[in-house]
């Protein structure tokens, strides 16, 4: 809507009369509805993407720990094991328990045993085992673990999170941690943004959990080298998350793969320095990568510049990056101050986006968000419409603060 025009400078105001009771007392009653409605709608919009992912990625024959990697299913997919999409499939229904209201209210104890029924899936899947070879599933893995824990309380899962964390640290950072964790143990000489990002997070919220110091100075250590290794760029690159470095065996940095979720990481290791530290500095570079990643990857108000298929077959890793962002960006949101521009920039972001999302998202959405699927939806892709319909519901409840 069009505000307005001004009057001319010196136009006498009108003459203004106060208020009646009545009138302030429906003034104050609409101001409190309005968002109270708007909670309402995108919580039960939340809930309808988290039923079609139980709809349409559930199955009879595999069980409720088990998920598929499409709907509808395709042969070829059948066996394959996506580790770390899993591992978001624990905190996407971890986000849903929460919102409707934790372990204890109705709709979070279903949410739960969802959560805790796919987390113990991917131990199935993995053979009774925590771990594999790729550092940063394990990562995502430990992350998940630890939302699962602050939810149930079940303290199996933060011990799961502090033994990954620990096999990271001695695998794929024993010799030298102040450069960062390598991706996987066949690649030890090659370090990765998503990789360090999911490390630095799970350090910082490890070290609020437990007693050992070393998660601590990992947390500040991850942080400090992601920002010293790929947030190094100037001009149009400024304040954005390179992939990764010495990925031929060059010592080049691949400055120009700009992907969402590796922004998304960066602004949630420093939205978790800022929780222990209180420092309003790290929330400025958080909202400064916000901004950026926006302009360069989103110059349109969506995500489309990343290597995911937005043909039929859709999906692939790729599939869930813009959803780790946004997930990310909902946590920055939280901590802003809602009169700045920072918050009304990346809060316009985010509601434009799961504006077009909703219609087009449910019960199955597509790569892109503007457009209904195609005749394949990716596990990958369906959990990132998931997270993006959860921050939304989570910023609508920042209105009845």
């Amino acid at each position: 809507m069009t505000a307005p025009a001004a009057p001319p400078p010196g136009t006498p105001l009108p003459a203004q009369t106060g208020p009646t009771d009545a009138e302030q007392s429906t003034t104050a009653e609409q101001s409190t509805a309005e968002p109270a409605a708007a909670a309402a709608l995108w919580s039960a919009t939340a809930d309808r993407a988290q039923q079609a992912l139980t709809d349409h990625f559930q199955t009879r024959l595999l069980g409720p720990r088990l998920l598929l990697n499409t709907s509808p299913p395709r042969l070829g997919q059948l066996l394959t094991f996506n580790y770390w999409w899993l591992a978001h499939a624990v905190e996407v229904r971890v986000d849903g328990a929460e919102r409707r209201g934790g372990r204890t209210a109705p709709g979070g104890t279903e949410r739960l045993r969802l959560a805790q029924q796919s987390y113990d899936g991917i131990r199935l899947r993995n053979r009774g085992r925590l771990f594999n070879h790729y550092f940063d599933d394990m990562g995502w893995l430990a992350l998940a673990a630890v939302r699962l824990y602050d939810l149930s309380g079940e303290r199996r899962c933060l011990d799961d999170a502090i033994s990954l964390w620990r096999y990271i640290a001695e695998n794929g950072a024993a010799n030298a941690p102040e450069r960062g964790v390598a991706w996987r143990d066949s690649q030890l000489d090659y370090r990765n943004a998503p990789t360090n990002g999911a490390f630095a997070i799970l350090s910082a919220r490890l070290a609020s959990r437990a007693s050992d110091p070393r998660f601590d100075g990992a947390a500040n250590r991850s942080l400090e080298y992601i920002a010293r290794t790929f947030v190094s760029g100037t001009g149009d690159l400024a304040d954005l998350v390179a992939d990764g470095i010495n990925r031929q065996g060059d010592g080049a940095l691949d400055a120009h793969w700009l992907f969402t979720y590796n922004q998304g990481l960066y602004i949630g290791a420093l939205v978790e320095a800022f929780d222990r530290t209180g420092d309003p500095e790290t929330l400025e570079r958080a909202t400064r990568t916000a901004r950026a990643s926006i302009d360069r990857l989103a110059p349109t108000g969506l995500f489309l510049g990343e290597p995911a298929n937005l043909a039929e077959r859709g999906g692939g890793d790729a599939g869930l990056f813009k959803g780790i962002f946004v997930r990310y960006l909902g946590l920055l949101l939280d901590r802003l101050d809602p009169a700045g521009d920072g918050f009304r920039m990346l809060g316009a972001f985010l509601t434009a986006s799961t504006d077009l999302l909703a219609p087009n998202g449910i019960p199955l959405a597509a790569d892109d968000w503007s457009h209904p699927p195609g005749r394949t939806t990716a596990l990958s892709t369906q959990l990132s419409a998931v997270m993006a319909l959860e921050a939304r519901a989570r910023f609508e409840r920042l209105a009845l603060r």
